[in-house]
């Protein structure tokens, strides 16, 4: 059985379920460097952490490459004589000259349907579109953003209740299941890739700052997406009399908008329950069950039912 030279490209937690499966597949693969991005400094202290794929890649003694241009890397990873460079939530464009390098195939494992949810933030976009189902595609690697021909597909349901944090982990699955039984299938011409339509094709471009700020003029539907979609990073926020508040957990209300209530301003609180904060909205009203004022730990939003706060309130508003 052939020998394949591979040289892995990824960065988050995500991507070290498809280098823990090539790293167990070591009769097949040899994995003859790792690239991921720079380290960063990270947190309040500012300090510099490895990223999960450079913990891992340094544990098992891999040569590791954390070039800021990758194309400056070129040379060194030229020599190496890949057969395969695979990617996986690596951070970077990969330039068509180390497109070239191997000798077989560069290929790519993405967390959506393409051509849906072409991107860097597809898991968390899935749930905030309020889509019913995703999954990972194994697929050509070219120098436009996710956009070659796709290989072989693994699908699975999201669940109502599914959070970003928890999709990421079935989807690690999935990609852990494509690697040991597709990558070599593929690699050995055994499917026929299948070209994107263009007509489909949607975006999952990183989040940014505003998209984690809730937007109360919206139904309940798309703000229960919006705050399970950004779980647990970076989670979605609002706030009251400029204090930020982070939304962990909530849930909708099958309760019906009162004609009293339909007077409100969206995100007014209108109870405080047992259960958590009641917050009106468009169409009806969320139940925000665990807050995290700035500055302070994460709480269960039950706690203001029998120990009130003047800093969460009835008909104080969230904007």
């Amino acid at each position: 059985m052939k020998k394949y030279r591979v040289i892995f490209m990824g960065t988050p937690m995500f991507a070290t379920s498809v280098l823990k499966t090539l790293l167990e597949m070591k009769n097949q693969f040899d994995i003859v460097g790792v690239v991921c991005q720079p380290d960063r400094k990270t947190g309040r202290k500012q300090e510099v952490q490895f990223s999960p794929v450079k913990q891992l890649a340094l544990a098992n003694n891999l040569l590791v490459f954390q070039p800021e241009k990758l194309i400056d890397a070129y040379e060194e990873l030229a020599q190496l004589q890949p057969d395969l460079i695979l990617t996986c939530a690596y951070g970077q464009f990969i330039p068509s000259k180390i497109l070239a390098l191997p000798t077989i195939n560069c290929l790519n494992v993405h967390a959506s349907l393409l051509p849906k949810l072409r991107g860097g933030a597809p898991i968390h976009k899935a749930i905030i579109y309020g889509d019913h189902e995703t999954g990972i595609s194994l697929m050509q690697m070219v120098k436009k953003m996710d956009a070659g021909d796709v290989y072989y597909q693994n699908k699975l349901t999201i669940s109502l209740t599914d959070t970003a944090s928890s999709l990421h982990d079935k989807l690690m699955v999935l990609a852990i299941d494509i690697i040991k039984h597709h990558l070599i299938p593929t690699l050995e011409n055994k499917y026929h890739p299948v070209a994107q339509d263009e007509t489909k094709v949607t975006f999952a471009y990183n989040i940014t700052r505003e998209e984690e700020r809730i937007n109360w003029n919206q139904i309940k539907e798309n703000i229960y997406n919006q705050i399970r979609g950004l779980y647990a990073w970076p989670i979605a926020y609002t706030t009251i009399n400029d204090k930020i508040y982070k939304i962990h957990e909530a849930k909708i209300s099958l309760d019906h908008l009162t004609i009293s209530d339909q007077q409100l301003a969206n995100g007014t609180i209108v109870t405080l329950t047992k259960e958590g904060i009641k917050v009106k909205v468009i169409n009806g009203y969320l139940i925000l069950l665990k807050i995290q004022r700035e500055g302070k730990k994460p709480v269960e939003t039950s706690v203001f039912y029998n120990n009130p706060s003047p800093k969460i309130a009835v008909h104080q508003q969230f904007v």
